[in-house]
């Protein structure tokens, strides 16, 4: 067993702090990777804080992940010492079902294994990327292209994939109108994409605050929600709504700006249900759709799109000493647009 440092969440009510977990022994299909950064998600502060159910504690949050090749077992044919690798969300699914067979292991049937808070085939429960080392089975390590920073490429592990995986599914791209709802740390991977696939890209948020860095980052259009000229304007506009928010919206008001067989998509994913009114979906086609990140073979083609077309997260890396800050700062929306933890602060 390798002891490693790491930040835990020891109760839902209290701050993260400074630990030591144990990793296990490397196996002949294992892959031991010394984590350089690692973002955070809006997930690790639900988890942490027990918001999508009671968890297991302590728990060491982290699903965007990137860093060097340490050591390797007997049998990996993959990957080598030194190479340039991440790990998102899953680190392991059964590899057998029809799902894992087309290369979804996220919704594998038999029940994939979360970065941490799931139980591993070892039977001890995962632990994430706040930590300095981890071990993952080759399958689900990814390379990360030369081209992006380790720091800019991790956010891209959970953010890039949950937005990505929607796009390639409703066929974002040239002739096709897409909107995103919010400019935070998913919205502003979704501008990047839909903008690099060609698609015509219209953010909607709350206000106008962003308007800049949302043209910036390629969107062609901005509206502020909180403006009801905006949903009569936009009436029938969009082939593709990606909603990227993690809190309760108008899911009625969203609906009408589809345009016949239009699609709103959530990957957000608000702790309370959403409603909505049946007649949205009826009278012109219209669907309302969920999404959840991607398979590996999917994840690495995300990684190898964001290489060709020089894309990273926009980010701001901080210490490990100042994740607690992060935390509260991501959920008054202060942050432009990840922030990405250094690794090398925890040793």
């Amino acid at each position: 067993m390798l002891t490693v440092n790491a930040y835990a969440a020891t109760a839902a009510t209290k701050p993260l702090g400074p630990t030591t977990i144990e990793r296990r022994d490397l196996g002949p299909h294992d892959v031991l990777i010394e984590i350089k950064f690692c973002g955070i998600c809006h997930s690790d502060i639900h988890h942490a804080r027990s918001e999508w159910g009671s968890q297991t504690y302590p728990i060491v949050p982290g699903h965007e992940i990137a860093g060097i090749v340490a050591q390797v077992g007997s049998k990996v044919t993959r990957h080598r010492v030194g190479d340039r690798v991440g790990v998102g969300c899953l680190v392991d699914s059964c590899g057998e079902c029809a799902n894992c067979r087309k290369g979804e292991e996220q919704h594998c049937l038999k029940g994939s294994t979360l970065t941490y808070g799931s139980i591993g085939k070892d039977g001890q429960l995962t632990q994430g990327g706040y930590s300095t080392h981890i071990v993952v089975t080759e399958d689900f390590v990814l390379k990360i292209p030369e081209g992006i920073g380790l720091d800019a490429a991790a956010p891209l592990l959970c953010a890039g994939i949950t937005t990505y995986a929607p796009l390639r599914h409703w066929g974002a791209g040239p002739g096709k109108k897409v909107a995103v709802v919010g400019l935070g740390g998913l919205g502003h991977m979704a501008v990047k994409l839909a903008h690099a696939m060609g698609a015509d890209v219209t953010v909607l948020s709350q206000s106008l605050n962003k308007k800049e860095d949302g043209l910036r980052l390629g969107a062609d259009h901005y509206y502020a929600t909180k403006d009801p000229e905006t949903f009569k304007k936009l009436a029938g506009s969009f082939d593709l709504i990606v909603n990227t928010v993690s809190a309760k919206i108008d899911l009625d008001a969203y609906l009408s700006l589809l345009a016949l067989d239009g699609a709103l998509v959530n990957v957000g994913a608000p702790p309370e249900p959403l409603s909505v009114n049946v007649f949205s979906l009826l009278m012109p086609r219209r669907s309302f759709a969920g999404s959840l990140i991607g398979g590996i073979r999917q994840t690495q083609e995300m990684l190898n799109f964001c290489a060709r077309h020089h894309i990273g997260a926009d980010i701001e890396v901080i210490p490990a000493g100042k994740i607690n800050e992060a935390y509260e700062r991501v959920l008054s929306s202060d942050v432009r647009y990840r922030f990405v933890i250094d690794a090398a602060t925890l040793k």
